[in-house]
């Protein structure tokens, strides 16, 4: 059974959208190898369409111009790559497939096979990561904390009544102050009340 698992740069006051814009300053050597050891390693890519429409429009010319980023340009190129659309699409760019079917139903059936030490990645892709959360398909949640608040744009979490509770996995800070998180869908914290949670203050 396999993975599904989901890496997105986001700010300090959780706005995932344009991270082209706010978040090449922080991206050093400690980053880059944080993206190597997912996207640089999957062999499977599940995308969005505004996401693939981007990776599509640049990775395949930066693999072709053979520069420094080439070797990762060829790892994307050569992965499997399925995108989520309600459209009808063509691709130009290789190994590239079209989820068949509704999200939910098409990617259980996609956990199913086999390759349970190959994770399918996502990247970006934030409409996807939020409808796999609320189905409870999403196993884990990379999360590129960086240290500015945008003030602006679409956010990881919107304003739903529901809330998501995750437990963290791992944590590394990078030297730029990004914090390299990675969650797990957890269950529903038990009920509490400040009457429970005032016998962990100090006692003067």
């Amino acid at each position: 059974m396999r993975k599904i698992k989901a890496q997105l740069f986001i700010s300090l006051d959780g706005v995932v959208e344009a991270p082209d814009r706010w978040h090449f300053p922080y991206f050093n050597d400690e980053m880059g190898a944080a993206v190597d050891a997912t996207l640089g390693r999957a062999d499977t890519l599940l995308l969005g369409r505004r996401t693939y429409d981007s990776f599509a429009g640049a990775w395949p010319q930066r693999e072709a111009e053979g520069g420094g980023d080439a070797p990762f340009a060829k790892v994307l190129g050569d992965a499997r790559k399925i995108v989520v659309s309600n459209s009808r699409l063509d691709f130009t760019w290789r190994n590239c497939e079209q989820l068949g079917g509704a999200l939910a139903p098409a990617v259980a059936a996609l956990k199913e096979q086999p390759g349970a030490d190959t994770p399918v990645w996502i990247s970006g892709s934030v409409s996807v990561v939020r409808q796999l959360i609320a189905a409870g398909l999403l196993d884990e949640l990379n999360l590129l904390l960086h240290p500015i608040a945008v003030r602006g744009g679409m956010r990881l979490f919107d304003r739903e009544p529901t809330a998501v509770p995750l437990e963290l996995v791992s944590a590394e800070t990078f030297r730029t102050g990004v914090l390299n998180l990675f969650y797990a869908v957890a269950p529903a914290p038990g009920g509490a009340t400040y009457e429970d949670a005032k016998t962990h203050l100090p006692q003067h």
